[in-house]
């Protein structure tokens, strides 16, 4: 029975069809170098059709999941696997873009210990505690995933200087409506709004009065506006303000809320933490690889003193905050030597003509998913099968499905 190495792509925030290149191009070279570096078990790729960024990450993540299941129990049916649990013949590399990573992230710690770590820490706590540990890994999960391949995910938050650079003009627009609309009743509620916001909360964003009063609707009253503006405000001190643009204010509450509260987790820096330090126990028992390639800015970067966070230098900037000492998993730059700014280069890390490193990060990737890949499994993929060529191998299909 031929093995299977399935490679799963999830777009990240507002990301969509063309994320991974046009017309799937990255997944396909991926999958074609492992291919070539694996050919003793076939190498398939799926991309998860394009999904709401929006809500509640958990609930993201679960429908994510049982997306993924229905996939594998069709692969390992086809393949007439006897126990998928204990000897399965299908095993999986996640491989997300920005916040794609951290649903990848979630959705395998769910899978391995049944309790994701999204809103499981209690962040007003001053000692965390309270808090529930997950439990130990188990070690028949399914799916089994092999592996996390991440690209420009900011596992422990978005970098300073993206705000700086980037989005200091969103960050003023949302202090100069705080400013016009301050006078307002209601505004933050005294403080604690904005508070419970930044901690990943956005069930206090609008008090229960206000509701009341506007009818559910998002900008039924002045004060809901003022409370949305200081929501936004807070997001964007806190560095998600990378993720909105001042177009989107305009859309009503309800848009502010459920985009904003999807990447709210970027501003809960304990849980940021232990959802890294559960992939590395996963990594040191299960042998689950976990990787992040970051983009960096290189030769046409520039430095630039800003007020909010000084000064950056030029191959000082990244999109993601790049651990200094901590151990995090294996974390490599991906330099792009075209993109001057930082979302142009989280943005264009598949695009071969802005990317002049575009063959090097596929290579270097490549070799990542290759090396967690155990030699066992690997071994046993193709008891009774010669293994083929590249080029005489039929390809998979590419499955892009539109959503449900």
């Amino acid at each position: 029975m031929k093995k299977t190495l399935l490679l799963c792509f999830i777009h990240g925030f507002k990301g969509g069809d063309d994320t991974f290149g046009k017309n799937y191009s990255f997944v396909e070279h991926l999958r074609k170098r492992l291919a070539t570096s694996l050919p003793r078990v076939n190498v398939e790729a799926i991309v998860y059709p394009k999904y709401e960024t929006r809500g509640d990450l958990g609930e993201c993540a679960s429908r994510f999941r049982d997306w993924l299941i229905n996939k594998v129990i069709d692969l390992e049916v086809a393949a007439g696997t006897t126990s998928p649990t204990v000897d399965p013949s299908v095993r999986v590399v996640l491989v997300g873009h920005s916040m794609g990573g951290i649903v990848a992230a979630e959705t395998t710690i769910s899978i391995a210990s049944e309790h994701p770590i999204h809103n499981s820490v209690d962040e007003d706590s001053p000692n965390k505690s309270g808090t529930a540990t997950p439990p130990a890994p188990n070690p028949f999960m399914f799916p089994y995933i092999q592996g996390l391949l991440a690209f420009d995910t900011p596992f422990l938050g978005i970098s300073p200087g993206v705000v700086a650079h980037n989005a200091e003009s969103h960050y003023a627009t949302a202090v100069t409506a705080i400013s016009q609309l301050s006078s307002l009743a209601g505004l933050w509620a005294g403080g604690k709004a904005s508070q419970s916001f930044s901690s990943g909360s956005s069930k206090a964003l609008v008090p229960k009065e206000n509701k009341e009063k506007s009818g559910g609707s998002g900008w039924g009253k002045w004060g809901t506006i003022a409370m949305a503006a200081g929501a936004i405000s807070a997001v964007a001190a806190g560095g998600v303000a990378a993720y909105y643009n001042k177009e989107h204010i305009s859309h009503g509450l309800n848009w502010v809320t459920s985009h904003l509260e999807f990447v709210g987790c970027l501003a809960r820096k304990e849980e940021l933490r232990r959802r890294v330090a559960y992939m590395l126990r996963l990594n040191r028992e299960l042998g689950v690889g976990f990787g992040n390639f970051y983009t960096r800015l290189g030769q046409a970067a520039s430095s630039k003193q800003v007020s909010m966070v000084g000064t950056v230098l030029g191959n000082e900037r990244t999109f993601c905050i790049v651990p200094r000492q901590e151990l995090v998993g294996d974390w490599r730059e991906a330099v792009n030597d075209k993109a001057k700014d930082e979302i142009w280069a989280h943005m264009s890390m598949f695009e071969p003509e802005d990317n002049p490193n575009f063959d090097k990060l596929a290579a270097e990737a490549s070799a990542m998913v290759a090396s967690w890949v155990p030699d066992d499994w690997y071994d046993a993929g193709s008891t009774n099968d010669t293994p083929q060529s590249e080029g005489d191998r039929e390809q998979p299909p590419l499955l892009a499905l539109p959503p449900a």
